[in-house]
Formats: structure tokens, C-alpha cells, sequence
């Protein structure tokens, strides 16, 4: 096969991945979002999104192996300057080259047998001549933080201070009258009005001007990105204080009975249902199976969407934002109902010169958070059930 040859055929598998990877993806999105689905098709949605997970990194994997192909064919094998003479090719151009080719070489198992070996120099007869690369540029941390605040309700207050109006839920019916009858008066509807004061959250970082000349990193861009999981932070510590403050209920050991009786009793069906959870809460939660042996907690269908348990969507959490580390801690219910978040000013990051040869990082976010309904969730409080209270 030549190398034309592959490169097409190997676009037309990407497109028919792609394309059978959408269509799996809205049938499977579909079944969960349906609250009428039936165990067997919850459980082949399951299955759907697990083979989806699988199909993404193929479809990656081809992708990169197309890269290689194509850069193979267009790379020049006698390139020419403009005086018609042979040119050698620059430094990267050869990498690029060799990347390229061996790429293609790999894919083609005729090209080389596993078992064919040579005799020959090798790295380590020539290990002295081969130099050390040593990284300067420092990995970041793997950010996997939920970022709680597009959950609320958050509205763009004008002044520091005020009430916010929350609509009382309906409560009383309509009457049965008879015919030419005066109509009855209908009860008007009803608010509470929630008090609310926005706080002011700053700091500020002096970066010395050498560390940002001297550095193999971009410090201004790395200090800046650490600025947004500051404030990321700073809001995830303002609602969960909120939260921990509803009304709280237990859940002892595996029993998992007493969370559905939470989640489909004590909590008024007219609320949305989320779940935020703790690791720890999270751990016992990807433990519950149902009376078929099937794991309760739903993969998630993509890596931008949340997972499932009992038809909610679970948000995962560090346990020190709900308690202390170790606890098994949750809150259930509609968060938007739940809480109010004034936002005030979103983070503003400004870079101030001062009189020590720095930079002063200054980080401004003023917001505020108030428990808006105290019915529209639950703290939750799992436990082991062979542990004492006292324990």
C-alpha cells in the first residue's frame, strides 16, 4: 500500500470514528437525561459511554499517526535553493523528517521483523557523547478542582449591599364553582427577600524583575493562572460554608435505602437535584451496587459532564471544604435555589511596578454568599456503621 493509499484510508476510519462516536454519544446522553429509562437501558448507556472513552483515544492515536503520514509525503526528499543546487535541510527540518518517517515505518509491519537484529554501534558504546537534557521549565499541578460557583444562583448586583426576592413555592389549588358564580380570589404570590452583603477578597505577590528576566518559565502567565485557582478557591470555601449550614441527615454504613429516602422523600419534588460530595463521600459512593450487582454511580458520557447517581449529577469535592479530612460528607438538592452569590467584581489581576525592582501581582474579587432556601437541600453525614458516635 503506498503511502497515498494510507493516508486516505486512514481519513476515512477518523471520519467514520467521528462520526459513529457523535451518534453513540446523543443516544447515550439522551437515555440518562430520561427519567423513565429502564435499568437495561441505563445499563447499555453505560456500556455506550465506556466504549466511547475508548473510541476518543483511537481517534486521537489515528490523528497523530495522519500528522505523521502526511508530513512524510510533503517533506521534500532532494530539497533545492533557488540556484537549482542540492541543499542539506535545516536541523528541526531533519527531525521532523526522521519523526515522519519512522512513524511511517512502524505502521508498516513488512517494513521491519521483530526479529531481525544487526550488529552495530549502539547508545551505549557511545554514552559519553550523548548529552543530558535537563528541563527548566517546571510541570503544574494537574488542576482537577470543581469549580462550584456556575452551579449557584449568581446575579450581578449593583451596589455592595440589599435584598434579593425569592419566590415562595405554590401552595394552594384553584376552587370548584358553580356555574354563573362569582369567582373566588386566588391566594398572591409570595416572597422572601434575602439579605445579602458583598465582601471584598484580595492579596497581592511581589515577583522580583530577575526571577521574571532570569526564568526559563513564563512567570508573569504561570503567577496569573495560579490567580484564577485562587479565586476558584476562595468561592468553592464561601459556598460550602453556606451548605454545611442546612439542615443535616445521616446516613449509616452501605445503606443506601437512606440516602434514596433523602433524596426521593425528604427533599420536595418540585427542587432540582444535584450532589456535592467529598472524596471520601465519593469513595463509598463508587461502592453501592444495586440488588442486580450493578455499580449505581454512571460513568460520566464525556469528560466535560458530570457522573450520575440515582438520576443526579455528582460534584466531587476536597473533604476539608465539608468537614475534615477523612470525613464522608455531602449536600443533596438544587443548589440554585439553595444559594445566592452576588458577583460583584469577578477577579481583576493587575501587575503594579514598586520601588524594589518587582512586580506586584495585586489579585481583587468581591463577591458575597447567602443561603437563599433553607428547603432546598440536606448536609449529609455518612457513617460506619460498627464505629460509635463517640468514635
Amino acid at each position: 500500500m503506498t503511502l497515498d493509499e494510507r493516508i486516505k484510508a486512514l481519513r476515512e476510519k477518523i471520519n467514520a470514528n467521528k462520526e459513529k462516536r457523535n451518534k453513540d454519544a446523543t443516544e447515550a446522553r439522551s437515555i440518562l437525561n430520561d427519567e423513565n429509562a429502564t435499568d437495561e437501558q441505563v445499563e447499555s448507556a453505560n456500556k455506550t459511554a465506556e466504549s466511547i472513552r475508548s473510541l476518543d483515544k483511537n481517534i486521537k492515536a489515528d490523528e497523530e499517526t495522519l500528522r505523521g503520514y502526511e508530513a512524510a509525503r510533503e517533506t521534500p526528499k532532494d530539497p533545492i535553493d533557488p540556484k537549482g543546487n542540492k541543499r542539506s535541510l535545516p536541523t528541526d527540518e531533519k527531525k521532523e523528517l526522521r519523526r515522519a518517517q519512522n512513524l511511517y515505518l512502524k505502521a508498516d509491519k513488512k517494513a521491519f521483523r521483530a526479529d531481525d537484529t544487526l550488529s552495530g554501534l549502539v547508545k551505549t558504546d557511545i554514552g559519553v557523547t550523548i548529552p543530558e537534557d535537563i528541563s527548566y521549565v517546571a510541570q503544574e499541578t494537574p488542576n482537577t478542582v470543581t469549580d462550584l460557583k456556575p452551579l449557584v444562583n449568581v446575579f450581578q448586583p449593583k451596589t455592595a449591599s440589599g435584598k434579593y426576592p425569592v419566590a415562595d413555592k405554590v401552595t394552594d389549588t384553584l376552587h370548584t364553582v358553580e356555574e354563573l358564580q362569582k369567582n373566588p380570589e386566588l391566594s398572591k404570590p409570595t416572597f422572601t427577600m434575602v439579605d445579602w452583603k458583598v465582601d471584598t477578597y484580595r492579596g497581592a505577590l511581589a515577583v522580583s524583575q530577575e526571577s521574571i528576566d532570569d526564568s526559563a518559565m513564563d512567570m508573569v502567565t504561570y503567577v496569573g493562572k495560579q490567580a484564577i485557582q485562587k479565586k476558584i478557591n476562595t468561592t468553592n470555601a464561601a459556598i460550602t460554608k453556606a451548605l454545611i449550614s442546612f439542615t443535616p441527615k445521616s446516613i449509616t454504613g452501605d445503606n443506601v435505602d437512606e440516602l434514596k429516602h433523602i433524596i426521593n422523600v425528604d427533599l420536595n419534588r418540585a427542587y432540582k437535584r444535584d450532589i456535592v460530595v467529598t472524596q471520601s463521600f465519593y469513595n463509598w459512593l463508587d461502592t453501592l451496587k444495586d440488588k442486580n450487582g450493578q455499580y449505581l454511580l454512571k460513568p460520566a458520557i464525556t469528560d466535560a459532564s458530570p457522573e450520575r447517581l440515582l438520576g443526579l449529577n455528582v460534584y466531587v469535592i476536597e473533604d476539608n471544604l465539608l468537614g475534615e479530612s477523612g470525613e464522608s460528607h455531602a449536600w443533596v438538592g438544587d443548589l440554585k435555589r439553595a444559594v445566592l452569590f452576588p458577583d460583584r467584581k469577578e477577579l481583576q489581576v493587575r501587575w503594579v511596578d514598586n520601588d524594589y525592582f518587582s512586580q506586584d501581582l495585586a489579585e481583587i474579587v468581591r463577591f458575597g454568599v447567602s443561603v437563599a432556601d433553607k428547603n432546598a437541600g440536606y448536609f449529609l453525614t455518612q457513617t460506619d456503621s460498627a464505629k460509635t458516635p463517640s468514635e
